[in-house]
Formats: structure tokens, C-alpha cells, sequence
């Protein structure tokens, strides 16, 4: 990681994001990971819509809730995740990509963990729900911190200058000399 103006600034939010995406998920884990004492289990639902489908069933109020539950759980890992990745200077779709496909595969483990947990099973329906909410959260939250922040670190004015011989819209940066390219001399064939 280059070190510059602002640069133990970036260290400590990169370690907040990093604390903060741990204390989320050791919540998580104990919120979904830990055993239920019911008299009896619903099937595993494994066909995908069935159960927000009998969700809305139930009515508008007890649907919002359920749904919204799903949507919530993992939803802070759509903006902690890329806070503790730390990249300022990323494009959208690829930090969008990597954190819904990073929520996506957490919900999994989730899921396949609740297997072996009394009182859970796997609802793919939960997993469609929460990689949604990863999604939303990035989607609402990311774009518009990071151009808050490119603001901030930018020119006086607001606006980013390229630099020299780079692609408009890249973040400045110090081009130093790193000295003579080595070179390896020949050796000849042997006869």
C-alpha cells in the first residue's frame, strides 16, 4: 500500500471496516448458528420464490417483516466489505461484483452450516434475500461515499486532475524514478 499524504488516515479506516466486518459477522453467526428448541422443523426449502411466496401469503405486515429480516442480515457487508478492501480508485461494477459475490457465498456458508444446527434448515429463499440485501446496501451506500471521498482527497475545487498520460477520471499519484531497468547480460551457446 503506497504511504502519502492521508495515508495512516487510510490504514485506520481499512482497520475500523476490518473490525467492524468482524463484529458483524460474529452477530450474524450467533443470530443463525446457534440451536432452537421447537417442537418441529418446516422442510428445507430448496425451490427458490416458495417461501417469499408463502411469506406474502401470510399477509402484507408479516410478509414486510419476514422479507425485511432477510434483506437486513447481511446488508452491512454491502458497505463493510468494501471499506475494509479499502479501494478508493475501483470501478463500480467490478466492487459491485465482488461484494454481492462475496455476500452471496457468506449466505451459502451460512446456510450450509444451519445443516448441522437443531432447529434450522436450509431455506434457499434466505440466501436469494440476503445476497439482495448486500446488493441494495452497496448499491445505495458505495457510489456516492467513494465520490465523497475522491472529492475530498482531490484538488481544491472538487474535481480530480488525471495525471500526466493516465485516463481521466484516475486518482493523482506521485510517479517516482525507481532507477535503471536491470538488464541480464547474454550468455553464449555452448558448441
Amino acid at each position: 500500500m503506497r504511504q502519502g499524504p492521508g495515508g495512516s488516515a487510510v490504514i485506520r479506516f481499512r482497520t475500523a471496516g476490518l473490525v467492524l466486518l468482524l463484529l458483524h459477522l460474529l452477530l450474524v453467526g450467533w443470530l443463525t448458528l446457534r440451536p432452537l428448541d421447537v417442537l418441529w422443523v418446516n422442510a428445507a426449502n430448496l425451490t427458490p420464490f416458495a417461501g417469499i411466496r408463502a411469506d406474502l401469503a401470510l399477509g402484507p405486515l408479516m410478509a414486510a417483516r419476514r422479507i425485511g429480516e432477510g434483506l437486513l442480515l447481511l446488508a452491512p457487508l454491502g458497505v463493510l466489505l468494501p471499506v475494509a478492501g479499502g479501494r478508493l480508485a475501483v470501478s463500480f461494477w467490478a466492487s459491485l461484483a465482488r461484494t454481492v459475490a462475496a455476500g452471496a457465498l457468506i449466505s451459502l456458508g451460512i446456510e450450509l452450516l444451519q445443516t448441522g444446527v437443531p432447529g434450522r434448515v436450509v431455506d434457499v429463499d434466505a440466501m436469494l434475500l440476503n445476497t439482495a440485501g448486500v446488493a441494495l446496501a452497496h448499491l445505495l451506500v458505495v457510489p456516492l461515499g467513494r465520490s465523497r471521498l475522491r472529492r475530498k482527497q482531490g484538488s481544491p475545487s472538487g474535481r480530480r486532475t488525471p495525471r500526466p498520460g493516465g485516463r481521466p477520471g484516475m486518482l493523482p499519484r506521485e510517479d517516482v524514478s525507481q532507477g535503471a531497468t536491470p538488464t541480464i547480460p547474454r550468455v553464449g551457446v555452448a558448441p
